[in-house]
C-alpha cells in the first residue's frame, strides 16, 4: 500500500503544516495575500469557538444555530413579522417553518395574529425563549468583551466598523436600521411579550 504522506524519494514524511500550500488567486489572476488567507483562517476559527458553548447548550434541547438565530432575532424584535424574520435570516419558508414550529410546539415562542392584519404572524419569545435566549447571549458577549478588553480602548468601534464592513453592501441600511432599532428599544422601556 503507497504511503500517500511520504516523499517516495527520500522516504520523509509530509504533514499538512509542512507541505507549502499553493498561493491563491484572486479572479484577476493575482496571488492573494498570505495575510489575507489568515485573516480568512481567523474568521473560521473566531467563528467556530464564538458558537461553540451556545451550541452544546442549544443541542440538550435538539436545538441547532438556526434555532439560535430566530431566538435571537425574536428576542431582539418582539413583535417581529414572519415576512421580516425571513428577510433577515435569508433562508426559505420552509427552513423557517420547521425551527420556528419547533420552538412554538415546545414553547419558547409564542405566535400573534397582527392588529391590523390578522393574517400577519407576529413572533414573541415566552418567559421560557428569553431565559434560554439570555443565557446564550451572556455567553456570547461574555467572549466578545474578553477580546475587546485585550485590544484597548477603541476596539469595539473598529471591530464594529469591521464587522459592518464584511455585511453586503445592498443589505447594510437595513442592519443598520435593525441595530439602531433595537438600541433606541433597549435604551427606552422595549416591551417584550414574555407569558
Amino acid at each position: 500500500m503507497t504511503d500517500i504522506t511520504s516523499d517516495s524519494a527520500s522516504g520523509r514524511r509530509h504533514t499538512p503544516h509542512q507541505s507549502p500550500a499553493a498561493a491563491p488567486t484572486a479572479g484577476d489572476g493575482r496571488k492573494i495575500a498570505p495575510d489575507l488567507i489568515a485573516c480568512v483562517e481567523l474568521f473560521y476559527f473566531a467563528y467556530r469557538d464564538f458558537t461553540c458553548d451556545p451550541d452544546a447548550i442549544l443541542a440538550q434541547y435538539g436545538f441547532g444555530r438556526a434555532h439560535h438565530r430566530v431566538l435571537h432575532f425574536v428576542h431582539r424584535n418582539p413583535g417581529l413579522k414572519v415576512a421580516e424574520l425571513l428577510d433577515i435570516l435569508k433562508i426559505t419558508k420552509q427552513s423557517l417553518a420547521r425551527v420556528l414550529k419547533q420552538l412554538v410546539d415546545e414553547g419558547f415562542i409564542i405566535q400573534r395574529a397582527g392588529n391590523e392584519d390578522r393574517r400577519e404572524r407576529r413572533l414573541y419569545l415566552s418567559a421560557k425563549g428569553a431565559r434560554l435566549t439570555d443565557k446564550l447571549t451572556q455567553i456570547q458577549v461574555k467572549r466578545i468583551e474578553g477580546a475587546l478588553a485585550k485590544l484597548g480602548p477603541g476596539a469595539d468601534v473598529f471591530a464594529s466598523r469591521f464587522l459592518f464592513a464584511m455585511i453586503n453592501e445592498k443589505d447594510r441600511p437595513q442592519v443598520e436600521i435593525l441595530i439602531k432599532g433595537q438600541r433606541q428599544a433597549a435604551a427606552g422601556n422595549g416591551s417584550d411579550c414574555n407569558e
